[in-house]
């Protein structure tokens, strides 16, 4: 009699532990997953400084300019995820304080972007927007006072003085060998007259990177590393740029010239869809 207890024991304390695993298993429906991007030259993390600095992380031009960067900033919106099943998840992608951040190099915590509740699942694409879509480019502080005031902080300045929208990169530096000044700042532009404005240059491009592994939503909340390689700013597959006179600050000069290093660092949105971009690991 005790050992056909000892059985119903067992089998009982079986039973539970399965149905506790299941219970436990099946908590989760949704989880967070973080972006982290790693800005570097050619796999070097990039350290800022000034004209200068022995500090400063150094990059070499295919055209052989030396140069470095004093501050790095761009605009990240319009994130999707794809499923294993060809399911495309949206993230806030209407909602500019939800849904958009600007990673900054001088800020640590802006390196990492935090999606929330993002339902589980395997991932196998991730999609981005380096700037913002056109429908949502103005300086709407009503609409999205967050994102707004985050842009257009004095320490991050991606609202244009001039326009309606915002910066889409904002990118400092120095180049040759007396320290030349490069700003090269991105963004769409517009044609018009106030109240009646059309597109103009669109400096908005759409990122898409195929995971090194699926990212696996659930109990765990997957990191996905994402590399963006500045080296191709100069060195892109688009255009070989050598900086000089007339467009080492295109933001002060042509739109023609901006759109040179938009295509290098955002791709043409044709047949390079990643740009600088790359999935460097996955960490579920």
């Amino acid at each position: 009699m005790k050992n056909i207890k000892k059985g119903i024991a067992a089998v009982f304390v079986a039973i539970f532990t399965l149905t506790s695993c299941t219970e436990d298993e099946s908590v989760a429906t949704m989880n967070n997953v973080t972006l982290a991007f790693n800005n570097t030259f050619k796999g070097n993390t990039i350290v800022l400084g000034d004209a200068t600095s022995t500090e400063a992380t150094v990059n070499t031009s295919a055209e052989g300019q030396v140069h470095h960067f004093s501050e790095l900033k761009y605009v990240i919106s319009n994130v999707r995820l794809l499923n294993s099943d060809g399911i495309e998840v949206a993230y806030n992608v209407s909602d500019l304080d939800n849904g958009a951040t600007v990673v900054d190099q001088s800020k640590e915590e802006t390196l990492e972007y935090v999606l929330n509740n993002i339902p589980v699942g395997e991932y196998t694409q991730i999609k981005f927007g380096l700037g913002i879509e056109t429908a949502l480019n103005t300086l709407d502080e009503v609409s999205f006072p967050s994102f707004y005031a985050t842009a257009g902080a004095n320490d991050t300045q991606m609202h244009w003085e001039w326009g309606t929208g915002y910066r889409f990169t904002k990118i400092e530096g120095f180049y040759g060998a007396d320290n030349n000044t490069l700003s090269i700042h991105s963004g769409s532009t517009v044609v018009g007259t106030e109240g009646a404005y059309t597109q103009g240059v669109d400096a908005y491009r759409d990122i898409t990177l195929s995971l090194s592994e699926n990212a696996i939503v659930g109990n765990n909340a997957p990191k996905i590393m994402i590399d963006a390689d500045f080296d191709k700013l100069l060195s892109g597959e688009a255009n070989t740029i050598t900086l000089g006179d007339s467009n080492a600050t295109p933001s002060i000069h042509t739109a023609n010239n901006m759109v040179l290093f938009v295509d290098n660092i955002g791709g043409n949105g044709d047949d390079n869809i990643t740009g600088m971009f790359s999935v460097n690991s996955v960490e579920n």
